[in-house]
This record gives structure tokens, C-alpha cells and sequence, in this order.
């Protein structure tokens, strides 16, 4: 069998560090696909969908030996999707909303070649200390949270001072659940 060759479906400075974090050799790929969904979907089935839209977008295009790896990932508060916010008060508006709150965060993820694939969700429940309104304007001027779903990256200040409480993993929050995912490239190498 020939060697495969793995893709990483999106340009996220993250999930790039994190499939190197694991040890997969990869090139990245991406094509611009609108990322709609069904509104009749259940919040929780939205990044799975979402991660399957983004590879649907590039499997045309691959080689019999790659296999593509894409992601999404989405923040859930009471049942809603918090997106990536269209401005400096959208974002504060997310965080205010999050602040003292628990919230959920799932990451969907797809691998796929020409010949098989596989997907998976994973979700982590995220409990945000209160933030006063100094600290969140703090860190939407410092870290500009706009490309990241519910306004906020873990791995940066906010990550620090403001969760209290993480059930489930780390990089799932990040953007790529990486123990699972790892456990899922092994079985798909099979």
C-alpha cells in the first residue's frame, strides 16, 4: 500500500500546531466553502456537519494516497451557536454573555480519503469565572478575538484568568481534539 499523505483542510494557525503536536506530517489545503447549515439541525450537530461541508469541498481534488483532516468548532450558551463576532461589540457582547457561565464547546471532525471516511464530535463543558467589563475590553484590544468561535482562544489570557472549570479536553477547546483524533487516525490506517 502506498504511503499516505495527510491534509489538514484549514488554515488555523491552532489546528496546525496541534496535528504537529501529535506527530502527523501534513500540507495544508484549503478552498473556500460557505459555512451553512441546515436550521434544522441540533446545535450539537452543527461542527460535524460543518467539518463534512469543508472536506466534501477538497476530496474531489485528492490523490488516491491523501487523506484530508478538517474541523469545526463551535461555542454553545443555552442551546445557541456563539459564531466568530463581526465586531469589537459583538465580541463583548459574547463575552459578557459567557462571563460567570458554563458553555459548551464541540469540535467536529472529519477524515477522509477517495475511498473511506470517518467522523466524530467531541465536546468539553467550559465554566468562565466573572469578567468585569476592564477585562474583557482588556483582552478583545489585546488578543483581537474576531476569528474565533465565542469570541475567545484557551490558549491565551482569557484562557488563564477566566476559566474556572474545564470537563473534557483541552484541545478540543483549542480547535482539534487531538487525543481522540489520534485514536481515530490509527483505526482509519488499519
Amino acid at each position: 500500500m502506498k504511503e499516505l499523505k495527510w491534509i489538514l483542510g484549514s488554515q488555523s494557525p491552532r489546528r496546525k500546531e496541534l496535528l504537529a503536536g501529535i506527530g502527523i506530517e501534513f500540507e495544508v489545503r484549503i478552498k473556500d466553502t460557505e459555512e451553512v447549515y441546515p436550521d434544522s439541525l441540533l446545535a450539537e450537530e452543527v461542527p460535524e456537519f460543518l467539518s463534512k461541508l469543508k472536506a466534501n469541498a477538497l476530496l474531489p481534488d485528492l490523490s488516491d494516497n491523501e487523506v484530508i483532516i478538517c474541523a469545526d468548532t463551535v461555542v454553545i450558551l443555552n442551546g445557541e451557536i456563539l459564531g466568530k463576532p463581526v465586531d469589537f461589540e459583538d465580541a463583548k457582547n459574547m463575552l459578557s454573555r459567557l462571563s460567570g457561565k458554563k458553555h459548551t464547546v464541540i469540535t467536529g471532525v472529519f477524515i477522509g480519503s477517495k475511498t473511506k471516511s470517518t467522523s466524530f464530535s467531541e465536546r468539553t463543558e467550559v465554566e468562565f469565572e466573572n469578567l468585569s467589563e476592564e477585562e474583557i475590553n482588556f483582552y478583545i484590544n489585546q488578543y483581537k478575538p474576531f476569528d474565533k468561535a465565542g469570541s475567545y482562544g484557551v490558549q491565551e489570557w482569557i484562557g488563564y484568568v477566566a476559566v474556572k472549570r474545564m470537563e473534557g479536553t483541552y484541545t478540543n477547546v483549542m480547535g482539534l481534539p487531538t487525543n481522540r483524533l489520534y485514536q481515530e487516525i490509527r483505526k482509519f490506517t488499519l
